[in-house]
C-alpha cells in the first residue's frame, strides 16, 4: 500500500514531467472529492509543497446535522432520521486506495436488472425490493459522476430526488463533482480528455422501514483517467422511497456518510459491503 504525506515532499520546481503533473491533478482532484463527503485526503501523490495542489483542500462535507436524527412529532419520521442518521463504520484515508483483496467470502446481493431507462438517461425499472432500492441507487450515482460534469450531475438529481430530497443545490453528488472539477483545474462542461468511470463494486442495506423506504449504500471504484488513470473507492448512501413506480432518493438529510474502502479488502468485508452481483 502506496502512501506518502504531502509535508514530507522534496521535490524541485520543474522535476516533474507533463505526463507526472497531470497525474498529480487527478490525484488532487479525487482526494477533493473524497475530502467534500467526509473521508478526508485519500490519494497521496509526491508532490513541491509549493505548488497550488499541495494546499490544503477544502470541502464542505454532508450536513453536519447528519449527526443526529431531525426533531418531528412524526414518530415514522423521528425513527427514519434516526436510521439514517447512524453513524457507520469509519474509513482511513489508506483505506480508499487499492488494496490487497481479501480471500474471505463477503456474502453477496443479488442486484435486480433495470427493465426500462428512466429520466436522464438512468437505468430504471428495479423491482421493489431492498436490492431494487441498492440498484436504482447504484444506477443514480454512476450516472451523474460517469457524466463528468456539473450539468450532468444536476440534471441526474432534479430528475431522481422526491420533494424534500437533496436538490442540484445541496446534493452531496453535485458538490462532490464541483469540487473534483475545480481541483483538477476544469471548468463545469464536459472536458474533451478527462473520464470518469463509476463501476459499483459492493454495497449493503442500511436499513428499511415497511417495504417504501431503504436506506442503501453503494460502494464504487472510480477510474479518473486524464492522460493517466488514477483509482480510489468512494462511497455513498441514500435514503431510497418508492414513489409511484421507481425508486427515487427520498426526503431529509442525506444519511451518515458511509466508508470510502476499496472493494474486496478485509477492511471493507469489516465495514459490512457485500458483493453486488447480477441478477
Amino acid at each position: 500500500m502506496f502512501h506518502r504525506d504531502l509535508s514530507q515532499t522534496t521535490v524541485q520546481p520543474g522535476a516533474l514531467s507533463r505526463e507526472k503533473q497531470i497525474a498529480l491533478l487527478i490525484g488532487a482532484a479525487l482526494a477533493a472529492l473524497l475530502l467534500l463527503i467526509g473521508l478526508g485526503l485519500a490519494v497521496y501523490y509526491s508532490l513541491h509543497p509549493a505548488s497550488a495542489a499541495a494546499k490544503p483542500l477544502s470541502g464542505v462535507p454532508r450536513d453536519q446535522s447528519t449527526a443526529g436524527p431531525l426533531g418531528s412529532d412524526d414518530p415514522t419520521r423521528a425513527r427514519r432520521d434516526d436510521l439514517a442518521a447512524r453513524p457507520m463504520r469509519t474509513g482511513s484515508p489508506a483505506d480508499a486506495q487499492p488494496s490487497v483483496l481479501s480471500t474471505r467470502v463477503p456474502g453477496f446481493i443479488m442486484m435486480p436488472r433495470s427493465t426500462t431507462t428512466g429520466p436522464a438517461g438512468v437505468p430504471a425499472g428495479f423491482e421493489h425490493t431492498p436490492a431494487g432500492a441498492l440498484a436504482q441507487l447504484a444506477a443514480i450515482d454512476k450516472a451523474a459522476l460517469d457524466s463528468a460534469t456539473l450539468g450532468g450531475a444536476r440534471t441526474v438529481i432534479d430528475n431522481w430526488a422526491a420533494p424534500g430530497g437533496p436538490t442540484s443545490a445541496t446534493w452531496s453528488g453535485v458538490k462532490a463533482m464541483a469540487d473534483f472539477l475545480s481541483a483538477a483545474g476544469l471548468s463545469a462542461g464536459k472536458a474533451p480528455n478527462l473520464a470518469l468511470t463509476a463501476t459499483p463494486i459492493m454495497g449493503l442495506v442500511k436499513a428499511a422501514d415497511g417495504p417504501d423506504w431503504v436506506v442503501a449504500c453503494v460502494d464504487f471504484e472510480v477510474d479518473a483517467t486524464l492522460a493517466r488513470t488514477a483509482r480510489v473507492a468512494l462511497a455513498d448512501c441514500q435514503r431510497m422511497v418508492w414513489q409511484g413506480n421507481r425508486w427515487v432518493i427520498g426526503p431529509g438529510r442525506e444519511p451518515a456518510p458511509p466508508p470510502s474502502i476499496w472493494p474486496g479488502t478485509d477492511a471493507a468485508i469489516d465495514a459490512g459491503y457485500k458483493e453486488l452481483r447480477s441478477g
